[in-house]
């Protein structure tokens, strides 16, 4: 269950580029099996004079806070085999665009979590592939 939030400067991003960055996000989250109803992409207009970084007020400034919750990354080539996916994701949205960009990603413990009142079920299982086949949370 990733969240997404990016940070970024009014006007940063029209309506159809924020499609597109989300559209991006759930994508890499479905290749590897997760409902695409997990992924959530939140945007928040920041303006200049409340975005500091160093101290500083930014124009171009986009910070994005990752939290996964729907998988745990234990082995750490993997953890940056993630952490590259996610700056290529990123880079067409931000630094190719001329836009300064930082992310992180936390990560929750799956236990912690429901959806539509429901305990998410165990990754691949036929339960979750239910879930992604209806894309929404279902009784298992």
């Amino acid at each position: 269950m990733p969240l997404w939030h990016i940070y970024h400067p009014p006007g940063a991003y029209t309506p159809q580029q924020k499609q597109q960055f989300a559209d991006d996000i759930t994508g890499l989250y479905t290749r590897i099996g997760l409902p695409k109803f997990y992924v959530v992409a939140l945007f928040h207009e920041i303006d200049q004079a409340s975005f500091y970084i160093g101290g500083k007020p930014s124009k171009t400034g986009v910070r994005i806070v990752i939290e996964h919750i729907a998988l745990k990354m234990e082995d750490p080539e993997r953890r940056i085999q993630n952490r590259e996916a996610v700056a290529r994701l990123v880079a067409p949205h931000t630094t190719e665009r001329g836009l300064y960009c930082e992310f992180h990603i936390d990560e929750t413990p799956r236990d912690l979590w429901m959806t539509d009142g429901i305990a998410p079920p165990p990754f691949k299982s036929e339960a979750e592939k239910l879930w992604v086949q209806e894309n929404q949370p279902v009784p298992y």
